[in-house]
C-alpha cells in the first residue's frame, strides 16, 4: 500500500492542476527615474518607491500531496500507538 500511495502522491504533485493564492503581502518596489524639470534635462535622477501587493501562491497538487502524506503519517503513528497499548 505504501508504494501505491507514494506513487499516487508524486503523480498528483507533478500534475499541473493550477494554483491557489494563500496570502497577499505588501512589497516595496524602488525605481530610478529622471528628475523633474531642468535637473532631469541635465541628467540628474531621483528614486520613487511604490508599494504593490504580491500574492503568495501554492500549486494545488502540492497542497494535496502534503495533506496526503501528513494523513498517511498520522495513520502510521496511530497504528504504532495502538500496537503499543495492552
Amino acid at each position: 500500500m505504501k508504494d501505491e500511495l507514494i506513487t499516487g502522491v508524486t503523480t498528483i504533485a507533478g500534475a499541473s492542476i493550477g494554483s491557489i493564492t494563500v496570502a497577499t503581502v505588501p512589497l516595496a518596489v524602488t525605481t530610478t527615474l529622471p528628475a523633474a524639470g531642468i535637473a532631469g534635462w541635465l541628467g540628474f535622477t531621483t528614486t520613487a518607491t511604490t508599494v504593490v501587493a504580491a500574492p503568495i501562491t501554492l500549486p494545488v497538487g502540492g497542497v494535496i500531496a502534503a495533506g496526503a502524506l501528513l494523513t498517511y503519517g498520522g495513520y502510521k503513528v496511530y497504528k504504532y500507538v495502538k500496537g503499543k497499548e495492552g
